[in-house]
């Protein structure tokens, strides 16, 4: 893997925009919202999948922004770390923070309990942290550990990347693999609750690392990028790979939690399941950079695909407050609302798929007035810090 001649290619063609991957975001947000509202209905990880997407998409694209970031900056004083750093910061913050921040600060003033009770988690992205410490999920903000790894993993790879030369930017990506791995098991050798090795930072990072690897094929060996990505048949080996980690789940015997919480969980979703998610994403995400052809690129290039992955980030940070079927109280405003309607018209107690319908309504237009009040507007002042 390390030993294949690294071609030059330009920063700026290699941070094009890539169509397909706001259907990626798409399609990743989608398995979330249906996993934390069919749950009970759909006994499959496509919460957790979701989530593991992401973090490869994630990997990739920062990957790809830090390295050709470098690359362009490599004349100025000092390598150009003071401007790397301060951009890539800046750009993320806009990106991230004001519609975050927005949120709790208005949940703290209606009263949300778990806001209250954890603001201070919360508002320090540490919410994952406290999810492993007091193992415990946080009810209607259960969803926002996966962004608290995300903050977590930009506060070091940033200055990891920009100190690695560019030769051991693979092998740096797969200790990060084989760490994330290791840890998962010495986890579980351990008996600590499952719980740990599912949220905290270093336990994810083998999703990062096989996007930073695919963002240095990107960049340096396109050559290498398209011979793997082209066929879409390993996205399929890595989906049949997932089907036995969850058969496999369900046949062996399920560990006993000392913290009783909920679930089957040995070695095969433990430490395994993670790893094999993220080949999905890996194989995924290059495939559609390539750009697939067919029904897929139907799909994922669709208008509706592409709106929905522009507001994925509103979709995914909203749709918990909206409804989850593990957290949410009868006298949550949306049910209350709900049986309003069905008092009215009853008939659309026939079918989940109008309750379902009723969450994706409410959400869909939350992320729709954040993105055009909050996070477009915001999004545009990062054209005065370009890379």
């Amino acid at each position: 893997m390390l030993t294949t001649p690294t071609t030059t290619t330009t920063a700026r063609p290699a941070l094009n925009h890539l169509r397909q991957l706001d259907g990626i975001r798409f399609l990743a947000v989608a398995m979330v919202l249906f996993d934390h509202w069919m749950s009970g209905r759909v006994e499959l990880p496509l919460g957790a999948l979701g989530v593991t997407i992401f973090f490869v998409l994630s990997g990739f694209l920062i990957t790809r922004i830090l390295l050709a970031s470098k690359d362009k900056l490599s004349n100025e004083p000092n390598g150009g770390l003071g401007k790397y750093m301060k951009t890539f910061y800046i750009r993320r913050t806009l990106r991230i923070f004001p519609v975050y921040y927005l949120t709790l600060f208005v949940l703290y003033a209606v009263n949300e309990p778990p806001v209250r009770r954890t603001f201070g988690w919360l508002a320090l992205y540490a919410t994952n942290l406290y999810m492993a410490y007091f193992t415990t999920w946080m009810g209607t903000v259960d969803h926002l550990w996966s962004l608290a790894v995300e903050e977590q993993v930009y506060l070091f790879f940033p200055l990891l990347l920009f100190l690695v030369p560019r030769r051991w930017v693979p092998a740096t990506a797969i200790l990060m693999i084989v760490g994330a791995v290791a840890m998962r098991y010495v986890l579980y050798r351990a008996r600590l609750p499952w719980f740990i090795g599912y949220v905290t930072m270093p336990a994810c990072l083998d999703s990062f690392g096989l996007g930073a690897i695919m963002a240095f094929w990107w960049l340096y060996q396109r050559g290498r990028f398209e011979q793997v990505f082209r066929h879409s048949i390993w996205i399929w080996v890595s989906c049949a790979l997932l089907a036995v980690v969850v058969i496999y789940t369900k046949i062996l015997p399920a560990i006993p939690d000392a913290t009783g919480l909920p679930g089957h969980h040995n070695i095969m979703s433990d430490v395994w399941e993670r790893l094999v998610a993220s080949f999905i994403g890996f194989f995924l995400i290059g495939r559609a950079v390539l750009g697939f052809g067919g029904p897929m690129k139907w799909i994922l290039e669709h208008p509706v695909s592409q709106y929905m992955g522009r507001i994925s980030y509103g979709l995914y940070l909203y749709h918990n407050f909206v409804f989850n079927v593990y957290h949410t109280q009868p006298t949550h405003f949306t049910l209350r609302a709900w049986r309003r309607i069905t008092d009215v018209l009853p008939f659309l107690n026939s079918s989940y798929f109008f309750q379902f319908s009723f969450f994706l309504a409410i959400t869909i237009t939350l992320a729709t007035i954040s993105w055009y009040l909050i996070e477009r507007p915001v999004n545009n002042l990062k054209d005065r810090f370009s890379y």
